[in-house]
């Protein structure tokens, strides 16, 4: 059993006790309440699920295993020469709740580079469809095609005991995990590049390799991106649409494969991962019918205005959670004012951060008027020449994998059941209010 497993299976063992104990003796203490406009309004706010690998606080932020993201780019381990964190030690700490030493995350580069290649039937399966295919679509496919190979899919089958669940859902989300970059890759290279391909470097770390492969810059800060990137996007607890799918998929004991492809189904949404891409394309919009990439400020606020009068929203700005700007943005926009703050479109995303809150705050209207993770990101990845912005959902999407799968691990270990909440019919909903207005 490998350092990783062993430590994970020592934890999962202790705190599968200790919640039996917890159970036990307060399973039936009120947590919560609902209300009726959270069963009509998707289920906001409701405390519903355990998720162990991150929890968000509305004025915080995301914090890993109580860690936020500034506490996480000083002390996860970095590969040489870079100040951005690798994001091997991440799915690390999110597995197991440890920093990891530069050891430990090394010894995880390296087994992800054991289990990274793609089997030949997942290129021709990709090759097979038509090349204006969204990537997205590509991404969940390709996923599916690597399922013939799911550990807990044949241990399941021959009998596995239930406290092994986790170890096979472990080997799969290992080797999930490990291969993702490199389908990713090869759907961009095939997409965008006329099937010209990369090869892997092994010289490389998970990050800085999936970049290479992309083949979008050689440049070093290139590389720092996409560490950032894919660690910043890994997790945001468990109640956002692509975790709590992967989640909901995994509760069937549907094994990893099939619970990953559920989830970037979701994540390909308009209102969720999707975003990324309608927020850099909204920025162009403006660029194209402003006639310049370098508009005043008092430009900027017309095409606001003209967008909201529009009836539409003004995408990367708000969030169901937050209730401050997005601490991914912050880090992102850290990354930029330290590598390419000369950028015309990097400039652009920083004006509209002074410019759009004090809008969406007069509107009155809304909860959160500071910008997500989405408002930054696609300027930084047009700057070193990424501009595909279809694409853009499936870098999130690798990223995610690892807070997903992590989280998967420890629901099969903890023995979490079968998802099935209690649904209600609008008819039900004004029987109950009836009622509950006699009775009062």
């Amino acid at each position: 059993m490998d350092a990783l497993k062993q430590k994970f299976a020592e934890k999962a063992a202790a705190l599968f006790q200790e919640n039996r104990a917890m159970l036990k003796e307060h399973g039936d203490k009120i947590i919560d309440q609902v209300a009726i406009r959270q069963l009509y309004g998707g289920m906001r706010g409701m405390k519903s699920m355990i998720w162990e690998t991150s929890e968000l606080d509305a004025y915080e932020g995301i914090r890993f295993r109580g860690y936020s993201i500034r506490e996480l780019r000083k002390l996860l381990p970095k590969a040489p020469n870079c100040k951005e964190p690798l994001p091997e030690g991440l799915f690390w700490l999110m597995l197991v709740g440890e920093i990891p030493s530069q050891e430990e995350v090394n010894w995880l580069t390296e087994e992800w580079k054991k289990r990274g290649e793609l089997p030949a039937r997942t290129t021709a399966m990709l090759d097979a469809m038509p090349a204006d295919t969204h990537p997205m679509t590509q991404l969940s496919m390709g996923i599916l095609s690597l399922q013939n190979d799911s550990v807990f899919a044949k241990r399941y089958e021959e009998g596995m005991p239930k406290n092994e669940y986790w170890d096979a859902y472990y080997e799969d989300s290992m080797n999930l995990i490990a291969k993702l970059p490199r389908l990713a890759a090869y759907i961009y290279r095939r997409t965008f590049h006329n099937n010209e391909h990369i090869a892997a470097d092994p010289s490389l770390d998970w990050g800085a390799n999936f970049a290479h492969m992309l083949g979008i810059s050689e440049h070093a800060d290139f590389k720092s991106l996409m560490r950032l990137y894919l660690t910043i996007h890994a997790d945001h607890e468990g109640g956002n649409a692509s975790a709590h799918s992967t989640h909901l998929v995994g509760s069937t004991l549907s094994d990893p494969y099939y619970s990953l492809s559920g989830g970037m189904n979701a994540l390909a949404g308009p209102l969720h991962g999707l975003a990324n891409q309608e927020v850099i394309k909204w920025i162009l919009e403006m660029v194209e019918e402003l006639g310049t990439d370098t508009p005043t400020n008092e430009q900027i606020t017309e095409y606001i205005n003209q967008t909201l009068e529009a009836g539409k929203v003004i995408p990367g700005y708000g969030h169901a959670v937050l209730r401050q700007p997005d601490p991914r943005y912050i880090a992102q926009r850290h990354f930029a004012e330290e590598y390419i703050k000369d950028d015309a479109i990097v400039s652009i995303v920083w004006k509209l951060f002074t410019i759009v809150p004090p809008i969406l705050q007069d509107l009155g209207k809304v909860k959160n008027p500071w910008p997500n993770v989405d408002a930054h990101s696609g300027a930084l990845l047009m700057h070193y020449g990424l501009k595909e912005f279809s694409f853009y959902t499936v870098l999130f999407g690798v990223s995610r994998a690892m807070g997903v799968l992590a989280a998967g691990v420890w629901s099969r270990a903890l023995g979490m059941p079968l998802e099935r909440p209690k649904s209600m019919t609008s008819k039900a909903i004004k029987e109950f209010l009836k009622k509950s207005t006699v009775e009062g």
